[in-house]
């Protein structure tokens, strides 16, 4: 039996940095050529995403808390920024370490690996729809089991167009990264190409689950739609992407390394802010934030905190240096759990996510705040409150607009049409992009918008001239 193995792994097409590290922008392959001056690719990639509008309107998207009152909590924005500053630091460091154990690859795009990183992070959620992970669940909700469960069978009177049983996977299990992949490589109208004309690495770093939505499984996660399985397999024929083999009908890939550096900076982010923000909003306590936090520490390095500590009277300041002392940790580990695995990183046989791979005293520390978050901060009244409001506005929305684009001959329906952005092609020929154009245009609208336009499509407000 090992010596089956041993034979299977050595047979594993081994990938490599030097064609995993493309600059080549998709869609503009023809027109390839390095620009002279003091901005490189990726960097590019990263200016067109913070000047995009897609991105500021994460400014008015939920993070985990309701949007702020007089406190100020994170929200997709924000939460975004701090993603992407910490995958810059683990994208410069892997790169250093990497350089010096293969120092042939000084010199290369290896060394864009901070930049790359940066842009994918500050990319992870722009396909995230309005109140946070409820409005995810609600739109796949909608489909396997609410009002819009009549489409399965659906069949447009004009052409006979049917939604594919891959098609209506993409419906019933809608996912935010998939939407985020399609937000940046789609050919919406009045474009001239397709998406942001981002670079292959940037896009193939952003796909943290590189198979189709038919084996999207229980957790209802996938990589990338119907409509974009061509993009991400041209992506990942230019990278040199390991295909898995899979049941006929289903496509699968193993990840690019550099997704496992945007999941851990994610992964880090959203946990230990998410502990931060409960202590200001008072649902966690000092004395409980400091214990978690402390707690990822072993006992030299712990006291050496606690000794500065000593010199910051204000408790906020005291979690504050906490917190990023224990980013600063969490960083550290990731980065050498990821030169150590390069191997495994190559082969794609890699396992789980970078934190599961770190030392034993963070990584318990990480789970007892996963635990403690889940008893008291996702389950918390404000959170649920949200989860239930942004169920019924995203609801509504969809069943209405779903209606009006399967009969845009009923007079209601024109008016919800003609309130829809001509960027949207929800009057297309075939069933399946009509609606991928109502998702489109629902799950970029921000929390404000979508409550906005809930309540004056019920009568609850007029336009105030």
């Amino acid at each position: 039996m090992s010596g089956f193995l041993i034979t299977f792994v050595s047979n594993i097409k081994r990938m490599n940095w030097q064609q995993l590290i493309s600059n080549k922008r998709l869609g503009l392959e023809k027109y390839h050529k390095v620009r002279e001056d003091d901005r490189t690719e990726f960097q590019r990639d990263y200016d067109r995403l913070i000047f995009s509008a897609p991105f500021r309107r994460l400014q008015n998207k939920t993070q985990v808390f309701p949007l702020p009152g007089s406190i100020f909590v994170h929200n997709r924005l924000t939460h975004s920024l701090e993603v992407s500053s910490v995958g810059r630091s683990l994208g410069n460091d892997v790169a250093r370490g990497l350089m010096n154990k293969h120092p042939e690859l000084i010199g290369t795009l290896l060394s864009e690996a901070g930049a790359i990183v940066s842009a994918a992070c500050l990319a992870h959620d722009l396909g995230n729809p309005p109140f946070g992970h409820s409005g995810e669940k609600a739109i796949g909700t909608f489909f396997s089991e609410g009002k819009g469960k009549w489409l399965q069978s659906y069949r447009d009177p004009k052409t006979g167009d049917q939604l594919s049983e891959a098609e209506w996977n993409d419906l019933i299990h809608f996912e935010g990264n998939a939407n985020a992949f399609r937000l940046l490589t789609h050919h919406f109208k009045g474009r001239r190409e397709g998406g942001f004309v981002m670079t292959y690495t940037t896009l193939a770093s952003i796909v943290k689950y590189p198979f189709s939505s038919n084996l999207a499984g229980k957790h209802a996660k996938f990589g990338f739609f119907q409509s974009e399985i061509a993009d991400y397999q041209r992506i990942a024929t230019e990278l040199g992407i390991r295909r898995l083999e899979c049941e006929e009908g289903a496509l699968r890939y193993v990840r690019h390394p550099f997704v496992y550096l945007v999941e851990a900076a994610d992964d880090i982010c959203y946990e230990i802010m998410d502990i931060e923000d409960a202590f200001k909003l008072k649902i966690l306590s000092f004395d409980e934030t400091k214990e978690l936090l402390l707690g990822f520490f072993d006992n030299e390095r712990k006291q050496h905190i606690l000794d500065n500590l000593v010199h910051v009277s204000d408790t906020n300041e005291q979690i504050v240096y906490l917190r990023s002392s224990v980013i600063g940790c969490l960083e550290n580990e990731c980065v050498k759990a990821f030169i150590e695995h390069e191997e495994e990183l190559l082969n794609g046989t890699f396992s789980g996510s970078l934190i599961k791979h770190i030392s034993d005293v963070p990584r318990n520390a990480y789970q007892r705040c996963e635990e403690m978050a889940f008893e008291k901060i996702y389950r918390s009244k404000d959170v649920v409150d949200i989860e239930l409001a942004g169920f019924q506005v995203m609801t509504t929305l969809l069943d209405l607009m779903v209606e009006a684009v399967c009969h845009p001959e009923k007079t209601y329906s024109q008016l919800l049409i003609n309130r829809v952005s001509p960027q949207y092609d929800i009057l297309a020929e075939r069933l399946y992009d009509r609606i991928m154009a109502v998702l489109d245009y629902i799950s970029g609208m921000t929390d404000v918008y979508a409550l906005d336009l809930y309540r004056k499509i019920n009568g609850m407000s007029l336009p105030i001239v």
